[in-house]
């Protein structure tokens, strides 16, 4: 049995040579640019600027992107997605996809619902590397509960008034651009609105905010006061943002659930490294029962949360998803990691407590998994209203 994803890919029908090129072509962009890095990026808070555009130029973030506005397109699917993102996980460092990768939750609602000027001024910029854009739904009073969200705007004249505060938002320090979450209605999920914003407009203002987990991500705390925004920046219809963040939330929960397995792999490796080389007891750390089993159970839970997210991928692709899928799937994948993690963690022992390690990194990342898009409690009352409960 193995836990490579190469040999995953290998017997799987979901994946061919296409797969394994994307696999080697970010595989080296990680070798030459992230690896060396990563850690001092951890310690910095945030990463360069500049990453974004030699990811650009590595065909990184362009992937699965219109090829009009800057992207790859063509001969791509939902996954070369999930291969690509494996091979960022290699660095062990959750924080690396989730900031690099942001405007793969901030672009989508533009491309879907915005118009054909916005697309066209936006996506360009985004997709080089040259500007960088954020997604802002969460707030301090609400969390997952998106649809009682209170950023209020107001029409004055021929503008938009934006007031109000989002918390938690990956890349909110360094965003140009904002896709927000705001209330242009009455009460619930029929009075959203998306909308873009431009971090230099006057009244937006941004906290950093210290994190226990994905340090190289920047997160912050966003302010609108009295912002005015043109009405050409309204993403979609006026109210009818809450579609376009359910849809949004779907491919995310996805994406999160491979980047669990992916990280859960790269902590299992480690483990198995060490297993193979530390001595207990006069042998192997790794031929003592106990340690196989361990082991061994951490890639069957492994194995089965892989084949749910290839299943779900390919129904997203067919477009046959199912919302309490990927709700179920993400509880299943943050579930699995958690488990891995400390399992992992137990076989290094006291080495996995001293900074340096990947699973040390990775077990600090388990709780961002399990509550980001949608905690596992939100998750599970989704599919269970989606069962005909209640």
């Amino acid at each position: 049995m193995t836990i490579s994803f190469d040999e995953w890919r290998a017997r799987s029908p979901f994946y061919d040579e296409t797969h394994e090129a994307v696999a080697q072509s970010v595989r080296k962009f990680m070798a030459a640019e992230v690896l060396p890095h990563i850690d001092q990026w951890e310690e910095d808070g945030e990463l360069p600027r500049e990453l974004h555009k030699k990811a650009a130029a590595a065909g990184i973030l362009g992937l699965n992107y219109p090829e009009e506005y800057g992207g790859h397109s063509e001969g791509f699917n939902v996954f070369h997605g999930l291969t690509q993102s494996e091979e960022l996980a290699a660095a062990g460092a959750g924080g690396l996809g989730a900031s690099l990768m942001t405007h793969g939750i901030g672009l989508p609602p533009i491309l879907a619902l915005g118009s054909e000027e916005m697309k066209r001024r936006i996506a360009p910029e985004v997709l080089s590397g040259d500007k960088i854009i954020s997604l802002a739904i969460t707030e301090p009073s609400g969390g997952s509960d998106v649809a009682q969200l209170k950023t209020r705007v107001e029409r004055v004249g021929n503008k938009y008034v934006v007031n109000g505060q989002k918390m938690f938002i990956t890349s909110g320090m360094r965003a140009d651009y904002m896709t927000v979450a705001v209330r242009t209605g009455g009460p619930g999920m029929a009075g959203i609105s998306l909308m873009l914003i431009e971090t230099d407009r006057p009244g937006v203002g941004r906290t950093r905010l210290d994190k226990m987990g994905w340090r190289c991500s920047d997160t912050a705390t966003v302010y609108f006061d009295n912002v005015e925004v043109p009405p050409e920046n309204l993403i979609g219809p006026e109210n009818g943002g809450f579609i376009g963040i359910m849809r949004n939330f779907n491919s995310e929960r996805l994406g999160m659930a491979h980047g669990c397995c992916a990280m859960a792999r790269v902590a299992l490796k480690e483990a198995m490294d060490w297993a193979q080389t530390r001595e207990t007891f006069g042998k192997r750390l790794g031929a003592h029962q106990s340690i196989r089993i361990k082991l061994a159970d951490c890639a069957r839970q492994i194995g089965a949360t892989q084949a749910w997210v290839d299943l779900c991928a390919h129904q997203h692709m067919q477009g046959k998803g199912v919302p309490a899928d990927y709700a179920m799937l993400k509880v299943q994948a943050t579930r699995m990691l958690e488990h891995v993690v400390r399992e992992a963690a137990q076989v290094l022992g006291g080495a996995s407590y001293i900074t340096g390690s990947k699973v040390e990194r990775i077990y600090r990342e388990v709780r961002v998994n399990a509550i980001g898009g949608g905690s596992e409690e939100i998750m599970l009352d989704l599919a269970g209203r989606q069962m005909g409960l209640g």
